[in-house]
């Protein structure tokens, strides 16, 4: 669990940093930054594992984050992060198998309706954008949970983001302004450290530790973090509605958490009670 509140303010706090570079770079330019300066730690920090899985995770990286950049760069940060959760629904729903894990993904999803802009204000553009960004997050869920399930998988995360930079070296020409300068090389470096690293070495850790359903319920805490996020960082302040969206989220995950929490502790009761017979 801890691992997952590191990495969900992690996940958006990144993003919101380079929302404020997108006035000298633009936003694929920041896109690729974040990746090269992530591929470039992990390449100095651990030894990479190549798969198949890994290659296919390094594509979805690539689109993901160009495409969520394009789409922060349009709409607010809080409404991006409430649509890059909806197909995650999906992948929760296989964990819904009881009254209060249905009653707990029912309370996410209307939270998360609550988000959403459901007037479609902006460019319709950076709705798209946010769709095919919220597509290519449930694969990253499923292949980084399929990742983490293996030895070195923080191998084959740094591979993956290996592969991602390969992928995006053409959007290094869009990142030029920041490499001729020291400022915004810091700068793009450590959104990716931010967005890139430490919330993804993070996620590992808890895909480790967690089931692929649960993990999928518990990121519908992200777009409540989020909103938070983007009060704090970008003034983006959420209206009623959108708070009560937080709400419902927050309350959704504690449910599905608190139901989690039970199950673990009457599995480890049990298997102490038959060692001690």
């Amino acid at each position: 669990m801890r691992f997952f509140v590191v990495s969900s303010v992690f996940h958006y706090l990144g993003p919101a940093f380079a929302v404020l570079l997108f006035a000298r770079v633009e936003p694929v330019g920041v896109a690729v930054l974040r990746i090269w300066s992530a591929a470039l730690v992990f390449a100095l920090w651990r030894r990479f594992r190549w798969d198949r899985t890994v290659v296919a995770w390094g594509v979805v990286l690539a689109g993901m984050n160009v495409s969520f950049y394009m789409a922060i760069a349009r709409l607010p940060l809080g409404t991006v992060a409430a649509i890059e959760f909806l197909p995650v629904v999906g992948l929760a729903a296989l964990g819904a198998r009881t009254p209060r894990n249905v009653v707990a993904l029912l309370a996410v999803v209307g939270g998360v309706y609550a988000l959403v802009d459901v007037r479609l204000e902006g460019e319709p553009l950076g709705f798209v954008l946010a769709f095919l960004n919220a597509a290519l997050f449930a694969f990253y869920i499923v292949l980084a949970h399929r990742s983490a399930q293996r030895s070195g998988a923080i191998g084959g995360l740094g591979a993956a983001m290996a592969a991602a930079a390969v992928l995006t070296a053409p959007g290094l020409v869009v990142a030029g302004p920041a490499l001729t300068d020291p400022l915004l090389l810091a700068a793009g470096a450590g959104v990716g450290i931010c967005s890139s690293v430490i919330p993804y070495v993070c996620d590992q850790l808890a895909m480790a530790r967690l089931a692929r359903e649960t993990y999928a319920l518990m990121v519908a805490l992200l777009p409540a973090t989020a909103v938070v996020i983007g009060v704090i960082v970008l003034r983006q302040v959420p209206s009623a509605v959108e708070a009560l969206g937080v709400a419902f989220v927050i309350f959704g995950v504690a449910l599905h958490s608190g139901r989690t929490e039970s199950l673990k502790e009457k599995a480890w009761n049990t298997h102490d009670s038959a060692a001690q017979g």
